[in-house]
């Protein structure tokens, strides 16, 4: 016999979740249940009083800041959890009211039509390591702003700097020479240097400890395959790793593309086409990581020492298809980026072609090479 089928959508916030339910039949009401305490206990206690597992609930909740805890923790209690893309939700214009209850209902009449999206939810120990790479992100981030203080309060005191010299020891022993008139003066300098100096060790303990976990996570093999594209190192390759997850879930390049928002927006009525600027959706961070890596693919084509030696510590059996994917993607790209640079294209323009490109290879491989659970 078959289990009869009650939807079941949450509204989940950090203090509380609000339920609603739904019929399967397409006319069936759509409730409020109510609102419980954002608990593991709490959800447990009200899926049991909705009948499982005599019952199939299939669930649904908003990805946002609660993460994938709610999804993992039904996963293992053998009930279907859909984390729907928020940017992917329909919304009409004209409401205007927006409470928790009505969301909740929304989300379950969504769900029972099939007009939400799921996201990616990665496993446990891939998103320790996603965790680690943005904290890595977060190092950096917190060294720039940093430096762009220190260089800010030199100026106003008549100490302007330059990029041109490195932030090595030496410059920090310089900056640390400047005499300023009060000693406040001199207790902010000091304090400055200190928070750039803790922001690099934080950064350098960081990537020791994603050197350390790479060792022993399943998709060390597709890391060191994406080492083998010129652009791309250890960094690089756990957090396009990391990030994007099952490669397998896009289907061909293309859709790569688009969900990392390389692709151009469009606006076409009628007759008319009409192409704008890039969609930007998806993630930003790996977007920004494959420009930043398609800047180095403006040099010509050349194998050097250290992408030699990156290319030496893939697997044996994936070597040879990855070198003859890494050597195409260098001849393909500089080729399309003097094409277009022939044609008087734009600087922005013409990178954000050689990342799209970029983005092609980057699924070749992570399609070829498969982590080691899955070989």
């Amino acid at each position: 016999m078959t289990r009869p089928i009650l939807y079941v959508g949450l509204d989940v916030h950090a203090d509380s979740i609000s339920i609603a339910t739904a019929d399967a039949r397409r006319d069936g009401e759509v409730r409020h249940y109510g609102t419980i305490p954002a608990t593991l206990r709490a959800l447990d206690s009200v899926i049991t009083k909705l009948g499982h597992p005599g019952t199939e609930l299939p669930v649904c909740y908003e990805a946002g800041p609660t993460g994938f805890v709610i999804a993992r923790h039904l996963a293992k209690k053998g009930i279907d959890c859909l984390v729907a893309a928020p940017s992917l939700i329909p919304s009409p214009k004209g409401n205007k009211i927006k409470t928790d209850c009505r969301d909740s209902i929304k989300l379950t009449r969504l769900h029972r039509a099939g007009e939400l999206t799921a996201v990616h939810v990665p496993d446990a120990t891939d998103e320790s390591v996603r965790d680690i790479c943005r904290a890595r992100t977060d190092a950096v981030d917190d060294k720039r702003r940093a430096m762009c203080q220190l260089k800010a309060f030199l100026l106003r005191h008549g100490h302007g700097i330059t990029d041109k010299t490195p932030w090595s020891e030496a410059r920090m022993r310089t900056l640390r020479s400047i005499a300023l008139p009060l000693p406040a003066m001199n207790i902010v300098l000091e304090e400055y240097i200190q928070a750039i100096e803790t922001a690099h060790q934080r950064i350098a303990r960081l990537e020791h400890q994603m050197e350390n976990v790479l060792e022993t996570w399943e998709q060390a093999p597709v890391v060191r395959a994406l080492m083998g594209l010129r652009g791309i190192r250890l960094v690089s390759a756990m957090i396009l790793v990391s990030e994007l997850g099952d490669i397998h879930r896009f289907a061909h390049p293309r859709l790569l593309m688009a969900y990392l928002g390389l692709v151009p927006s469009e606006a076409s009525s009628g007759g008319k086409r009409r192409v704008g600027g890039l969609t930007k959706t998806g993630n930003a961070h790996v977007r920004w990581l494959i420009n930043e890596s398609a800047q180095h693919y403006r040099l010509p084509p050349r194998v050097s020492p250290d992408l030699s030696k990156r290319q030496e510590g893939i697997a044996r059996e994936h070597r040879a298809e990855v070198q003859k994917i890494s050597w195409k993607c260098q001849q393909r790209l500089y080729d399309k980026g003097r094409q277009m640079a022939g044609r008087l294209k734009i600087r922005q323009k013409v990178q954000i072609a050689l990342a799209r490109e970029l983005c092609g290879f980057v699924w070749a491989i992570m399609k070829a090479v498969q982590p080691v659970t899955a070989r």
